[in-house]
């Protein structure tokens, strides 16, 4: 099947057979591999991208279900060289470890904060479920997106 997708401002015309993960389509036929395959469940949200603006798991849907919308990935919130304020303060406050959850962990940090600006440390991290890091009590985390100049 053929899709139009727009992938970080890049307008895409692709065919793609109709199983294909969106997270493959990601990976292997746009070549962005900030998007981790970590669980192919929906349990670990290291494919954790924003489809029209929304913080999804990219292994839970099919690329032909992204047909006519926007995708965004890690690769594409950077701006002019320049990271993303959530970038930033994942750097600032040592929010990452080995850095295999980390892209979906600030894809996800994000959205909770677009959809709450001013969330606290307890309700984050009933936010957070779902985005399983592995290296870290999730400490520098939450610190990390609850400092993030957005």
């Amino acid at each position: 099947m053929k899709i139009n997708v727009n992938v970080n401002g890049q307008d895409i015309s692709e065919e793609v057979e109709p199983r294909t993960l969106l997270v493959d389509f990601i990976r292997e036929n746009m070549k962005l591999t900030g998007t981790h395959v970590g669980c192919d469940t929906t349990q670990c949200g290291a494919c954790t991208i924003h489809l029209d603006g929304i913080a999804i798991k990219s292994c839970t849907i099919l690329a032909v279900q992204a047909n006519n919308k926007s995708i965004t990935t890690i690769e594409g919130i950077s701006k002019n060289d320049k990271l993303h304020p959530m970038q930033e303060s994942f750097k600032e406050n040592h929010g990452l470890q080995c850095g295999f959850c980390t892209p979906g962990m600030v894809m996800a940090g994000i959205d909770i904060r677009r959809r709450k600006p001013s969330i606290d440390e307890d309700e984050l991290r009933l936010e957070l479920e779902g985005n399983i890091c592995r290296c870290t009590g999730y400490h520098n985390i939450v610190k990390s997106i609850l400092n993030a100049k957005m």
